[in-house]
């Protein structure tokens, strides 16, 4: 499966800053710029139309930019001519179905959204700032990138960060608005993009950068997804800032493993979320630790590990492993740092697969003599029946009929590992 994330948590978004991105991602980008200048033929107003990628640098970092030369007689258009020249544009283009259907519903979004925030219906829509051919260009552009990397395919997956709005206001054809913009807010309000506001007073997302993200039905991440990562671009837009460094990253990879789907494995059902809690010590006595062990033996953890380590200085200290359930987790932690004095614990969530088992009794003879024994079965659950991991005796038990036998724990153990072995018919 292949992969593309969206790191926006230094830039926001906009239509060209998106495609500058994209374009890093394909072998001849200048090829997809040839076909998009063909979009001045579709408006006789348009007088002129250059589209040019081009390298730039921002804090040191190679980027990519768009450079774009546009000039227009109309100041706003309609959104039926608007849709009309969308799809006579895409006619002539070798696009898939899903690119031009999501090309048509980039462009639907900014209408519906216009036509909400003005109360007014679609087909009364006249579009200001986004009737401009960038627009279009933009669109387009996007969906043409995301076609050759074959984006709209079922084992494609994209992801984004969060995105900041940035803040303050804007001057727009209808006079001065607060940041987002309201077409903007009203694009993501129908979307499950998360945005935080600020950092900086500007608006960093416009409404076509916007669409052409909601769109995507990204999922939204705090990190990047596991994968083997085969590219990373950086792109800008037209704005430059003092203390906002304005760069979008892309990260194109491939998980390998999502390929496969254990979803139908036996042991699936198996999985279970436990706690590991660890700490480092070097200055408590083996007094101490017998102690911190007894007590924490009383509680209702799955495990307990100490283990001798070398610390700085060369001092000889122990690494305190606990495991127990996510729920314990500040419980014991608070009464480690009682007990052994530690400055911090580190914790995970991790999971773990985690096999049936229940105690069962059974009698066995030994020198003639009957005693009870506990132990305990492991086995787990599938189509084709139960098999047994293993079977093994309850220590202290073990322990009980050695002293009343005179036998070693260990010839009682191997003893009763015999009868148990003959009950469950060699099946261990």
């Amino acid at each position: 499966m292949r992969i593309l994330h969206t790191d926006l948590q230094n830039s926001g978004i906009s239509g060209d800053m998106f495609l500058a991105g994209l374009l890093g991602l394909v072998p001849e980008p200048n090829q997809i710029l040839m076909e998009l200048k063909n979009l001045k033929n579709s408006f006789p107003d348009v007088s002129k139309l250059n589209i040019e990628l081009v390298n730039a640098e921002c804090s040191g970092i190679q980027l990519n930019q768009l450079k774009i030369d546009i000039e227009e007689k109309k100041d706003h258009r309609t959104a039926k001519t608007l849709q009309k020249s969308l799809n006579d544009f895409l006619l002539n283009l070798k696009m898939s179905e899903p690119a031009m259907n999501y090309a048509n519903e980039v462009l639907n979004s900014l209408i519906h959204a216009e036509a909400e925030v003005h109360g007014k219906l679609v087909k009364n829509i006249h579009l200001h700032e986004l009737s401009s051919v960038d627009t279009l260009l933009d669109i387009i552009g996007v969906a043409m990138v995301l076609d050759r990397i074959n984006g709209f395919k079922d084992d494609f997956a994209i992801t984004c960060s969060t995105i900041p709005l940035g803040s303050g206001t804007i001057n727009t054809k209808h006079g001065i608005l607060a940041i987002p913009a309201p077409a903007t807010l009203k694009i993501l309000e129908k979307s499950n993009l998360i945005t935080y506001g600020g950092p900086i007073d500007s608006e960093l997302v416009t409404p076509t950068g916007a669409a052409l993200l909601a769109n995507l039905n990204p999922q939204v991440l705090q990190y990047p997804l596991e994968m083997k990562i085969l590219k990373s671009v950086y792109s800008t837009g037209q704005k430059k800032f003092d203390n906002f460094i304005n760069i979008l990253r892309l990260i194109y990879g491939e998980d390998k493993g999502l390929k496969f789907d254990n979803s139908s494995h036996p042991l699936q059902k198996y999985i279970e979320q436990v706690a590991i809690l660890e700490t480092d010590v070097d200055d408590i006595s083996g007094e101490i630790m017998g102690s911190f062990i007894t007590t924490f033996e009383k509680e209702d953890i799955l495990d307990i590990q100490i283990i001798p380590s070398l610390t700085k200085k060369n001092r000889p200290g122990y690494i305190i492993k606990i495991l127990c359930y996510p729920t314990q987790i500040f419980q014991l932690i608070k009464k480690i740092v009682h007990e052994v004095g530690t400055l911090g614990v580190r914790y995970n969530i991790i999971n773990r697969v985690c096999v049936n088992r229940k105690i069962e009794r059974k009698s066995i003879v030994i020198n003639e003599k009957i005693y009870d024994l506990n132990y305990k079965i492991s086995f787990t659950k599938s189509t084709s029946g139960i098999e047994i991991v293993n079977i093994k005796p309850e220590y202290n038990d073990l322990k009980k009929i050695s002293k009343e036998s005179g036998l070693s724990i260990r010839k009682v153990q191997l003893i009763a590992q015999e009868k148990l072995k003959k009950i469950y018919n060699n099946k261990i």
